[in-house]
């Protein structure tokens, strides 16, 4: 379980496919090493990974083929920067909002524009996940907890403040870029309950 609040920027200094999967080498940013270890959960760009190994500059995580194609991790090359979060700690003060790093699809960046101080993003969602958004409502996109501002067809903006725009990649995005996005947890469930009852009363 994560919190969408990026703990760091890390880098990736491999990308090698493996037997139908990719191994990601990377770089932990302010994350020391001497704190990971194997079979610990990391979100990287907002997908929950397990550390596979650690090195002393870093660590390595296996993308699955599943990963793979319901994510953007597979476009990730050597150089590349990536949102990083830890597994929430259990009776640490819970920020941001519940995210299990299931991505449910990936976005398109459909504008940016300057407000004041903050930066605005509209995002275009997959088509399936348009119900899950809603003004006012949680988003997780590449791992960044947000706030829906407004919702309009199947694009949905956010206002990014100057703290997340330079401590996360949300500064860097542009037009056209792919993102991973979850949708709020709950909202997810409720609708699965919803789905289950019409579903008994047929």
């Amino acid at each position: 379980m994560f919190t969408g609040i990026v703990e760091t920027l890390g880098r990736i200094t491999q990308a090698q496919p493996a037997g139908g999967h990719l191994r990601l080498v990377l770089e932990p940013g302010a994350i020391p090493p001497a704190e990971l270890k194997v079979g610990d959960s990391i979100a990287v760009n907002g997908a929950c990974l397990t550390v596979a190994a650690v090195e002393a500059a870093g660590f390595a995580v296996d993308v699955s083929p599943e990963s793979l194609h319901c994510t953007t991790l597979g476009s990730l090359s050597a150089g590349d920067r990536v949102n990083l979060e830890r597994a929430v700690v259990a009776g640490r003060r819970l920020d941001g909002h519940l995210v299990c790093g299931h991505v449910d699809g990936v976005g398109k960046i459909l504008a940016r524009e300057m407000q004041n101080d903050a930066l605005e993003l509209a995002i275009i969602a997959p088509e399936e996940l348009k119900k899950f958004i809603v003004r006012k409502g949680s988003v997780c996109v590449d791992g960044v907890s947000l706030t829906v501002n407004e919702v309009q067809d199947n694009a949905f903006s956010v206002q990014i403040v100057p703290h997340t725009r330079t401590q996360t990649l949300c500064g860097g995005y542009r037009v056209a870029d792919r993102v991973n996005i979850e949708v709020d947890l709950v909202a997810r469930y409720l609708d699965g309950l919803l789905a289950a009852r019409v579903d008994t009363h047929k």
